[in-house]
């Protein structure tokens, strides 16, 4: 049970927000239909060389790795005992269900073959040598977990007091899976681009570690979004949530310690392996291996001082940075540094740009309606005491 308070933030259902991404949404929708009637191709410009793009690079393997906010909490917090961080924990799981549902999505649009999925399910048809077998089977039970983890939420807004008793009974095995889960298929997303070889160049092809560096980059793009979107929340709610800049700062001073290790890690297996020379070269490679490295660097650099680390702004910039530098080492291993070959070449094609747009836009809009709606936001001490009236007033449903 929450050792907090939260409350149903209220407000207008419709807004700006949601007026500028609805659109994208229709859009969305409108498109994924299209390629489920038409097929693949009718959207995507993907070939023999590159059978994954944009959908698995972004949508799939950033996507998801935005949505470790919820798992990253859940270490720290029940895990590491770090209960200061609690009132966090509501809003990164709320983000981790729709990132990685839409990852789930994400997964069955780049099927070419969509009809064959429910095969996945049938234990006749486990093809359990491949790893993207262990990460379907995780992530699909990770998004069940998230589901119940999130659940009380709803049973308080509903007032449905037994059942909300009966699942803080097992909450403790549904956390425990929580945090578990996504540690295994965030691992084996980094095993994915083993098996491509000499197909993924030098700077990010590493046999020993690419799962290590998939693990670390979770950590640090999940506290990052944590941090990210509160910054967001407090700026459009000022004094309506309470202030926690001071929880992202200390959280802060964690993330500091998975941005050390990932860059000792890359450096050290660089040198160690000989390949020191390829930064060097000015190329695309090296360019973009910098450009990576140096977004996370910034909040290392920046944060040693108290000053940065207690101002709003720089806390949101160094966010930021950490989840581009972050982001940019996903889609560098998985899809700019790949190289098949034979002459093969790809670029996403509008509709495809516009399907990952629409998922962001779907994330957004659900999250604030959600958070309107639902208690998820830690509250205020007057706005606790009149959802505390309006649920005592709500007629008790016992489920």
């Amino acid at each position: 049970m929450t050792t907090h308070k939260t409350s149903p933030l209220g407000g207008r259902l419709v807004n700006w927000p949601m007026m500028f991404f609805g659109p994208f949404v229709i859009i969305g929708v409108m498109l994924i239909i299209r390629r489920l009637v038409m097929g693949i191709g009718s959207v995507a410009g993907l070939n023999g060389g590159y059978p994954w793009g944009l959908w698995i690079s972004f949508d799939l393997l950033i996507g998801t790795g935005l949505a470790c906010g919820g798992w990253a909490l859940a270490w720290a917090v029940y895990v590491f005992n770090r209960g200061e961080y609690h009132p966090l924990v509501r809003p990164a799981l709320l983000a981790s269900l729709f990132g990685y549902s839409l990852g789930g999505l994400s997964i069955t649009i780049d099927v070419g073959r969509y009809w064959n999925l429910p095969y996945f399910f049938l234990p006749g048809h486990f093809n359990t040598a491949s790893v993207l077998f262990e990460t379907a089977v995780c992530m699909t039970i990770y998004i069940g977990v998230m589901a119940l983890e999130f659940a009380p939420v709803l049973f308080e807004r509903l007032g449905w007091k037994v059942s909300l008793k009966r699942i803080n009974k097992v909450m403790f095995l549904i956390i425990a899976l929580g945090a578990l889960l996504p540690t295994m298929h965030q691992s084996s997303m980094g095993s994915l681009m083993i098996v491509a070889g000499v197909k993924v160049h030098p700077l990010w092809q590493s046999y020993e570690l690419l799962p290590v560096y998939s693990l670390l980059t979770a950590f640090i793009l999940g506290f990052s979004m944590v941090v990210f979107e509160g910054s967001l929340t407090q700026a459009g709610l000022l004094g309506r949530v309470p202030d926690e800049r001071s929880l992202f700062s200390r959280l802060m001073r964690l993330i500091e310690v998975f941005l050390i290790v990932f860059i000792c890690l890359r450096f050290g297996e660089l040198a160690m392996h000989g390949k020191l020379g390829y930064l060097a070269h000015l190329d695309r490679y090296s360019v973009m291996f910098w450009v990576e490295t140096l977004f996370m660097l910034f909040p290392l650099v920046v944060f040693r001082w108290k000053r940065s680390r207690e101002d709003s702004r720089m806390l949101f910039l160094g966010a930021l940075s950490m989840v581009f530098g972050g982001a940019l080492w996903r889609i560098n291993y998985s899809l700019l540094a790949l190289d098949p070959g034979a002459g093969y070449h790809y670029f996403p094609t509008t509709p495809e740009i516009l399907i990952s747009i629409s998922f962001v836009a779907i994330e957004i809009c659900a999250y604030i309606l959600l958070i309107r709606l639902l208690p998820v936001l830690p509250a205020m001490e007057r706005d606790h005491k009149n959802y505390k009236v309006e649920v005592e007033h709500e007629p008790t449903n016992h489920h």
